[in-house]
């Protein structure tokens, strides 16, 4: 049963942000919209049910974190790619120390 809500969860979330990535531009969006926020939602909504919401703010907040990290490291790598001539697999490799960084911190700052 809780895989089958998972799925009906899931589904109508990448449906709706789906279509807001037709709708937002510019159109690289489309797949930032499409794939983490759905899965994330589906993720909270059986949290609440099986845990509790306060267990599942706990997970929010969680979320948050590592999307800022992820947010940080993409702006990062986006930044130094367009800017120099480094390789890509060199760039983002080296990268993932400050992904890392920022995760670890953001948890001891919010999470620990």
């Amino acid at each position: 049963m809780e895989l089958l809500i998972r799925f009906v969860i899931g589904g109508v979330a990448v449906s709706f942000f789906a279509l807001m990535g037709d709708i937002v531009r510019p159109k690289t969006f489309a797949g930032i919209f499409g794939a983490a926020p759905s899965i994330a939602l589906a993720t909270l909504a059986l949290t609440v049910r099986s845990d509790g919401p306060t267990y599942a703010a706990i997970e929010a907040r969680s979320m948050v974190v590592g999307a800022v990290a992820l947010g940080i490291y993409a702006s990062c790598v986006g930044r130094i790619l367009w800017k120099t001539n480094l390789p890509v697999a060199l760039v983002t490799t080296a990268m993932l120390v400050l992904w890392l960084a920022v995760a670890l911190l953001g948890w001891a700052a919010f999470l620990q």
